[in-house]
């Protein structure tokens, strides 16, 4: 083994790898030594032998912004695709699911090729129209239809397979103990006595009007929330083009641009149809059989107790069921299709009518390829007057003197606080972009910032013109506010003060009925009170007689200027007969909650184990976006 390493050291491979090596320190410095590793594919999800690769990650982007466009009825940008996080959201999701499977597979859960073969030869998309039977070749062409291999549609019903008996088998080996549905039945059934008098405000007193030495201590007391927080004022330079009238576009631009985009702006094939859907085989058979024998649906959908499902006009791409959609876009008008197995039961699907698809005219389209020109020429305007503005800063200009030989424009914000609001807490209308308030916060005042790049075509620059430090309001500017909230506190503090001697007479001896006497209050009754009937005597009540032992005293806050003082005198346990099935109740809704978190934390854990990430630069790079996303996507104009 040594003599074989002293001949790989001697050769020329040994000296190209050391070149390498070499050549990567000399450009990383020595930071990332990992020079190797950079040759080796990359992925955009990666979960141990689980990957979601460029070309698939983009095949199933084309697919969503496919679908996307169909039911907006207009062009969609990538980013306008995944705006709102909804890249991020996806690849978590992806991420985990990939975790999940990998993990399974390696546990053993790996569902057989006949569960597969079976799915596969139950579609009916998959048929020869003449001979009835699976084609292997009507197979390849629906999947080709879509983009999809059939090895990417098996692996996908493998790990559908996967995660459905996974699923089952935890819903079916989870069962919690009895214990936990008795308690909430118990809780449910159980009834109590109690007696219990009011103490209201006019029996504990009210405070008089607060002096200024008594609102200034309790304005120091609530400082943390009385203090007007720092405010900032600003001028923003944008790049827009304001309310310059739009230019003319030539009918050649029109007409080129829409040549370009002609197959993306075409018409897809369009069918109405309604679909019932029903949890077995054998009720999906007699709905089919009954829509072809001419009973409507509606008629059928009742008969068999299930509702019916109505789709008008509608893409292929919009169902998101694919054994649903090939099933349905594989009939002729007014033809019933066979039981097609979906995610959710058994879908039988009668089709109404069929738009045919066409290619998109000029006329068809015209107004959206102008907006999208004009979106351009926009675009473009505002890069030239970013640069020109740069070339004045850098000529020694000032601001404004550059602003106004660009043309840009500046818009003049009020003092805002940090988390945008005015300095009086109301909002602004539109909201203010959080990267220009976080721009804003960065300078101090009299700065001016860089260009800052929003994304989508937006430019700005701040200046900070005014900054008013952090400092509590004049006594006079909320006095009557002020004196309403001393006046509430101390109300509820005598109110508290006279409940608490109350009761406190009561546990030195005295009775209940005597003390309530005392102060003119009248002593209530409840019997065989449940936590329902209980609700006509407010919260306090319900409160007080559900949360103490029999015999004990309590004290509750009723309403914001009333306490009840009461004694629980009887505790009753609900009849066995009436609390057995109540509990079972409890116990299985308990167990579809259980299931469900712990059906999540397991997918979670599995993601875990099988180290599941992704790369979210990768991801925009494969759409043709910038790898670090826009902070905001913020409107185009902030209000004056």
């Amino acid at each position: 083994m040594l003599t074989a390493f002293r001949s790989f050291a001697k050769s020329k491979w040994a000296i190209g790898l050391l070149v390498l090596l070499a050549l990567g320190l000399l450009v990383t410095g020595g930071a990332q030594t990992d020079v190797l590793g950079s040759l080796g594919p990359k992925h955009v999800v990666s979960a141990g032998d689980r990957n979601l690769g460029p070309v698939e990650f983009r095949g199933e982007l084309d697919r969503f912004r496919e679908q996307a466009q169909e039911q907006s009825g207009r062009a969609l940008t990538f980013e306008e695709l995944i705006a709102d996080g909804g890249l991020r959201q996806y690849l978590e999701q992806k991420a985990q699911q990939l975790g999940f499977v990998n993990w399974a597979w390696k546990a053993g859960i790996r569902p057989g090729n006949e569960l597969v073969l079976r799915q596969i030869r139950q579609t009916p998309r998959f048929f020869d129209s003449v001979t009835g039977q699976f084609s292997e070749q009507e197979y390849r062409s629906v999947l080709a239809e879509i983009n999809v291999t059939p090895e990417m549609a098996e692996a996908q019903m493998r790990d559908q397979y996967t995660t459905q008996h996974y699923g089952a088998a935890l819903g079916a080996g989870l069962r919690l103990p009895r214990i936990y549905g008795a308690l909430l039945a118990n809780q449910a059934l159980e009834t109590r006595d109690g007696r219990w008098f009011s103490v209201t405000q006019a029996m504990a007193g009210t405070a008089p009007a607060p002096t200024d030495a008594q609102l200034t201590a309790f304005m120091s007391q609530n400082a943390a929330q009385l203090r007007l927080p720092e405010s900032r004022a600003a001028s923003v330079v944008l790049f827009d083009d304001g309310a310059t009238p739009a230019a003319e576009l030539t009918d050649a631009r029109i007409e080129e641009r829409f040549n370009f985009r002609r197959d993306a702006l075409s018409l897809p094939e369009r069918r109405s149809f309604v679909t019932l859907t029903t949890p077995d085989r054998a009720a999906a058979d007699r709905i089919a059989a009954a829509l072809r024998a001419g009973q409507s649906p509606a008629d059928v959908a009742r008969a068999n107790s299930v509702q019916p499902a109505e789709y008008a006009a509608t893409p292929r791409s919009a169902l998101g069921d694919p054994a649903v959609a090939a099933a349905v876009f594989g009939l002729a008008e007014n033809e019933v299709s066979a039981p097609v197995q979906a995610g959710v039961g058994f879908v039988v699907a009668r089709l109404t009518a069929i738009q045919a698809g066409r290619p998109a005219t000029l006329a068809d389209v015209r107004e959206q390829v102008i907006q999208e020109l004009r979106a351009e020429d926009s675009r473009a305007a505002v890069y030239r007057r970013v640069e020109a503005y740069e070339k004045a800063r850098q000529e020694g200009k000032t601001l404004d003197v550059a602003v106004g030989e660009i043309g840009a424009r500046i818009i003049r914000i009020p003092a805002i606080r940090e988390d945008g609001k005015l300095r009086n807490g109301q909002d602004i209308n539109p909201p203010l972009p959080p990267q220009l308030i976080r721009t804003m916060w960065s300078l101090g005042q009299g700065a001016e910032s860089e260009v800052v790049d929003m994304g989508q075509g937006q430019y700005f620059v701040v200046r900070v013109d005014e900054v008013t430090p952090a400092s509590l309001p004049p006594l006079e500017g909320i006095r009557a506010p002020l004196a309403q909230q001393w006046t509430l506190r101390e109300n509820a503090r005598l109110l508290s003060t006279r409940a608490n001697a109350l009761a406190a007479r009561i546990r030195g001896g005295e009775d209940l009925a005597a003390v309530a006497a005392s102060v003119n209050a009248p002593v209530q009754t409840g019997t065989s009170l449940s936590r329902q009937t209980a609700e006509q005597y407010g919260q306090g009540v319900i409160m007080g007689v559900f949360s103490s032992g029999r015999g004990e005293l309590f004290t509750r806050q009723d309403t914001a200027d009333s306490f009840v003082i009461g004694r629980t005198d009887l505790i009753r346990a609900p009849s066995a007969v009436l609390a057995a099935p109540m509990a079972e109740q409890f116990r299985q809704r308990m167990t579809g909650d259980n299931v469900t978190a712990i059906g999540e934390a397991a997918i979670r854990a599995a993601a875990e184990r099988s180290k599941a990430r992704y790369d979210e630069a990768i991801a925009r790079t494969n759409l043709g976006l910038p790898a670090e996303a826009p902070a905001t996507t913020a409107p185009a104009t902030p209000p004056a």
